[in-house]
């Protein structure tokens, strides 16, 4: 919608995520109010704290960031339409709905199912705990059994489709996406995935070092338990086991039902994101906190609210200490906005932030190269190395800028052991290959580029260059590169040009015309196809193909196709007419060079006078090919045979 309405400026999908954003605010706010019940002033103030949280900006300013953004808005309506209503009624279908789009946004978003499930099990217990007691299912009893069996069965079916939808996979990552998922040892892989969860806790309640990417060493793996991060890793799950005692001893008295959903919003959206149940693609990645965020800022904000309400003394340190979280959180959002303002701003405060992300200095290396400061980029390239050795990516780029042919092919080399299905590599390789005259290694490492995507369009193109116009292998290449790049109107006129070298016109003018009913403006197409019909003799189908291309050059693809030809015929007349002067006035220089008499005279316009030369004058022989000609070629073209009217009429569809 946003692409249709205002096509691709990206001030208006910016817009679009700060919009999504202040409903999300709005909602929550909402969610205080009536689901957690707190007062109106405390739930305000967690609306304040969520629009301007830090952790947000990623989300909110990243376009890709708005799968979260839209996963949190339908979250939040979902749980409203399950909870939010005073009068205590459930709209177990809408809540369901909102919970399937909140999936289909982002697939945490599923977790909202659990989330009513559990915090409707927790309003309820102590009726359900009375009736399993007393073994007598009450009216509300039955109720709860309802909605939670439509809950359920929704859930079953929507984790169908999305497995449908993924073809019954998972997706897969590499080590260089999530290290700690490939490490061998087990104690390794819990230590550093619990510190994970404990980090992006931190991140949520303290923002100060944020980046749009974590990979690639930015946070080492804990290979002990004598590692001092854990002391963060045990401060976390402490709280988080202290407030889930709290919790279940609040199930029978229902005093703090804050708690109990602020701890389970923080808890179950972030379950996909720990690598507890799947493996993720990432290693920090803020823009997941979208919702999570949610359960701490409640949390935080009844921990207040509490105080308030408890300590009077207080009051006045606690209202210095919003004004000073607020101010914190506007400032530090707005150097973060500052950051995303363009990719060499973005790039450059990664770096700062974390220096040892072999990945940032990759991708500023790209930016470098692109900026076409190629020395600075290899210095970036050598360091991303140096901080990540099996790096493939990173050899391969570094190989295509070095000069020394022997280091480039080593670079090239070692993205291919790193990683076997490196595409790019290979082609690199070959054409490096080609250019010192070694044809055999050059072929093989284009065949494998092709073995390893058949679609790898450069493939094709350097082995056409490498055999030559005469190999006849040439014929069966471009024909497999036909079959699976069908949209491609580079092979079918490339195959055109070499059937015609051959003799094979017919079959050289078929690809031709493919073509040109993929690409109608294709010019090396038109070319060719002109040329055959010029060397069968068919000027009038020439006459059409030339009006047809050169109607789509001039933009005139709306004009009637009778006033196109309308308008060459008359520059054809006027062609003719001027040759037939130029010969005319050519018979006249002969005739007075042989000193023969020529009966004629010419008025001031050029006109002649007498009879002799009205009967050749140029007007009356114009007149007469203007008779003559035009009817002929209205006729030919009525004439032609279906196949190339078919294509014209592609043309004009185009």
């Amino acid at each position: 919608a946003n692409y249709k309405l205002f096509g691709l400026k990206s001030t208006w999908f910016h817009l679009t995520n700060v919009l999504l954003h202040a409903i999300a605010c709005i909602l929550f706010t909402r969610v205080c109010l009536c689901v957690a019940h707190l007062k109106p002033p405390f739930a305000t103030i967690a609306g304040l704290l969520f629009a301007v949280h830090p952790i947000h900006t990623e989300a909110v300013t990243g376009i890709v960031g708005r799968a979260d953004v839209l996963a949190g808005v339908f979250f939040l309506i979902s749980l409203l339409a399950y909870h939010g209503e005073v009068s205590g009624e459930y709209h177990t279908w809408i809540s369901t709905i909102f919970g399937g789009l909140s999936m289909l946004s982002k697939e945490t978003g599923i977790t909202v199912f659990l989330l009513n499930s559990v915090y409707d099990l927790y309003l309820h217990w102590p009726s359900l705990k009375r009736a399993l007691t007393e073994l007598k299912w009450n009216r509300e009893t039955l109720h709860f059994a309802n909605r939670t069996s439509k809950i359920f069965t929704s859930l079953g079916i929507l984790l169908a489709l999305r497995l449908a939808i993924l073809q019954g996979s998972l997706p897969k990552f590499s080590q260089q996406d999530n290290p700690a998922a490939f490490h061998p040892s087990v104690l390794v892989r819990f230590l550093t995935f619990c510190y994970l969860s404990a980090f992006n806790w931190w991140l949520i309640l303290c923002p100060s070092t944020l980046s749009h990417d974590w990979q690639m060493g930015s946070i080492p793996l804990v290979y002990s338990a004598h590692d001092s991060r854990n002391f963060l890793t045990i401060s976390f799950f402490a709280m988080i086991c202290s407030l889930a005692i709290r919790g279940l001893l609040d199930f029978l008295y229902q005093k703090h039902p804050p708690i109990v959903l602020g701890l389970l919003i923080l808890i179950l959206p972030f379950l996909p994101a720990t690598n507890l149940l799947v493996t993720v693609g990432f290693v920090v990645a803020e823009r997941v906190l979208y919702i999570p965020s949610i359960g701490s800022v409640l949390l935080v904000v009844y921990g207040i609210q509490m105080i308030w309400e408890n300590n009077v003394i207080h009051r006045q340190s606690l209202i210095c200490f919003l004004v000073l979280l607020l101010t914190t959180g506007c400032l530090r959002t707005l150097t973060r906005n500052r950051d995303w303002r363009s990719r060499e701003a973005l790039l450059r405060a990664g770096l700062m932030m974390l220096p040892h992300n072999a990945k940032m200095h990759y991708n500023y290396a790209n930016f470098l190269r692109d900026s076409s400061l190629p020395e600075l980029a290899k210095s970036h390239y050598y360091t991303a190395l140096k901080l990540w050795p099996t790096y493939a990516s990173a050899h391969n780029n570094l190989g295509i800028l070095l000069s020394d042919a022997s280091e480039a092919e080593g670079h090239f080399l070692a993205a291919i052991r790193y990683s076997e299905e490196h595409v790019n590599a290979h082609f690199n390789l070959g054409q490096l290959y080609r250019k010192n005259n070694k044809s055999s290694e050059s072929e093989e490492m284009l065949m494998k580029c092709i073995r390893l995507d058949p679609k790898f369009t450069p493939a094709y193109v350097e082995l056409t260059k490498l055999r030559g116009p005469d190999d006849q292998k040439i014929n069966e290449l471009l024909r497999n590169a036909i079959d699976v790049n069908p949209s491609d109107p580079y092979f079918g006129t490339n195959l055109g040009k070499w059937l015609t070298r051959l003799g094979s016109y017919h079959k050289a003018l078929h690809y031709f015309w493919e073509t040109l009913k993929m690409s109608p403006s294709h010019q090396e197409a038109v070319a060719g196809a002109a040329k055959l019909l010029r060397k069968f003799g068919q000027k009038s189908r020439l006459f059409q193909l030339q009006t047809r291309w050169q109607t789509i050059r001039r933009g005139r693809i709306g004009e009637l196709p009778q006033t196109t030809h309308i308008l060459y015929l008359h520059e054809w007349h006027l062609k003719i007419e001027l040759r037939t002067r130029a010969k005319l006035y050519d018979n006249k220089f002969l005739l007075q060079k042989r000193n023969e008499p020529v009966d004629h005279e010419l008025d001031s316009n050029g006109t002649s006078t007498s009879g002799k030369w009205s009967a050749t004058h140029p007007n009356a022989e114009t007149e007469k090919i203007s008779n003559l000609e035009q009817p002929k070629t209205e006729r030919t073209v009525q004439k032609l045979d279906p196949t190339p009217l078919m294509v014209h009429r592609s043309l004009d569809s185009a």
